[in-house]
């Protein structure tokens, strides 16, 4: 396999989810890695977070592993148990199946860059938001209220 280059890896830059969710994730971008280099069984992105910005609203799949490794910068991890820090170096991971909400946030003055890996299982996962009114089913591309009503 030729190597990458990240600058021409595509690129999804602010986020899918309805107002008013989307604000705090508008202006992250991912590298998708993992496309570049053609995998299908698990994802790989590189992820750049401004001052302000969260990875994504406070989440758990039911199917698909998460893994983040910070590369750059310092951010919060924000889960059920509460805040900790992570900065360069720091790693954390999310099994599938396990209903502990989880996003980082990035509250210092510097970009804040992480490396994510993930399962790709999307007909089988379904996400919860356990913040707000907000899930995602297994299979669909978009967002239900808890009523099953659509956005």
């Amino acid at each position: 396999m030729p190597k990458i280059d990240v600058e021409k890896a595509p690129t999804r830059s602010g986020t899918g989810y309805p107002p008013p969710h989307d604000a705090p994730c508008r202006d992250r971008t991912r590298r998708k890695l993992g496309d570049a280099a053609g995998l299908t069984q698990f994802g790989v992105n590189l992820l750049r977070l401004p001052p302000g910005q969260w990875s994504a609203q406070r989440h758990w799949h039911t199917a698909e592993d998460e893994f983040v490794y910070v590369l750059e910068g310092e951010g919060v991890l924000v889960t059920d148990e509460g805040e900790q820090a992570l900065k360069a170096g720091d790693c954390a991971g999310f099994p599938a199946g396990a209903p502990n909400g989880h996003h980082i946030q990035n509250r210092s003055d510097r970009e804040l860059v992480l490396l994510e890996v993930g399962s790709r299982r999307p007909a089988e996962d379904a996400c919860d938001y356990p913040d707000i009114d907000m899930i995602a089913p297994a299979g669909s591309d978009g967002y239900l209220h808890r009523d099953g009503t659509k956005y």
